[in-house]
């Protein structure tokens, strides 16, 4: 029988040395950060829960026929309205609150770098291996590393949504940015548009409806981490899901999972709805 050499690259070991380096000399960046994050879920958190539900739903309703249609109004809102009937309703405002700030943070870091990496062919040649690694590292890894740097709660499973989310928006945003069509930018460029200019009212409205593409697998994979981030002491449905399996209990299990899938169609919806929209209105106007 054939056996391997016995040689051995300590990767995992380096890794491991450097995450131990960062958390202990960069700890009071990383204080900073759960502070700052930790206050804007809450903050948000209670924002949610402070709007009545039936005017939540109905919100919700207005959305969904404005973006999609008026039965896919009428279906989210009866979505949301079995959540609360699963008893389920604070839980869910916890999750889509870790949502928002993981996609707001994510577009954020995101769309500035895909920009770059449509300016810049070697910065693209060497953070596109690393989004392949992103997207196809098991997401359990990515809450390994953020327990070293922050306490059990809802910022660790934030920070690893981000770092899991990340890749769509910034790979689409890219793609959008160079398939801009080139006589629009070389015309843009004839009449004298400096760079920010050209990026700012013809490239971005241009790219927008892909970029809207991006924003849309970006919330998709974030609201995939609401159970996973229940590991790391993520509070929301995840954690009723988590509850549920360590109690083998089927009823909760159903209706939290349930309701995670409820949101996820009518996040895909809504955010679909928005790029099908811009993307007929650039359509009209050019």
């Amino acid at each position: 029988m054939f056996e391997f050499p016995d040689i051995r690259f300590p990767i995992g070991d380096s890794v491991q040395s450097f995450v131990e380096f960062l958390a202990a000399n960069f700890d009071a960046l990383f204080d900073f950060i759960f502070v700052i994050a930790s206050a804007s879920i809450k903050g948000l958190e209670a924002g949610l829960l402070a709007i009545p539900w039936w005017l939540f739903i109905v919100l919700i309703f207005l959305l969904g026929w404005y973006f999609t249609n008026l039965p896919g109004g009428i279906l989210f809102g009866v979505f949301l309205f079995l959540i609360g009937s699963f008893d389920l309703w604070a839980e869910t405002m916890i999750t889509v609150s870790i949502v928002l700030i993981s996609v707001l943070l994510s577009l954020i870091i995101g769309i500035p770098l895909g920009i770059l990496m449509a300016f810049n062919k070697t910065v693209s040649v060497i953070t596109r291996p690393i989004l392949d690694a992103m997207q196809t590292m098991p997401s359990f890894v990515y809450l390994i590393p953020v327990i070293f740097f922050f306490p059990l709660g809802n910022v660790p499973a934030v920070i690893a949504t981000v770092i899991y989310a990340l890749p769509p928006v910034m790979r689409l945003t890219e793609l959008a940015i160079r398939n801009v069509d080139k006589e629009v930018v070389e015309s843009a460029q004839s009449f004298g548009s400096s760079t920010a200019q050209m990026l700012t009212k013809v490239q971005l409205p241009q790219a927008l409806p892909t970029i809207m593409a991006g924003v849309n697998q970006t919330t998709m994979m974030a609201l995939s981490m609401a159970v996973i981030g229940s590991m790391v002491g993520a509070q929301g449905l995840g954690e009723r899901v988590l509850f549920a399996i360590n109690r083998i209990d089927i009823a909760v299990g159903f209706e939290a999972g349930i309701s995670i899938v409820f949101l996820a169609i009518i996040i895909d919806r809504i955010t679909g709805g928005i790029a099908e929209r811009l993307q007929k209105q650039r359509r009209t106007e050019s």
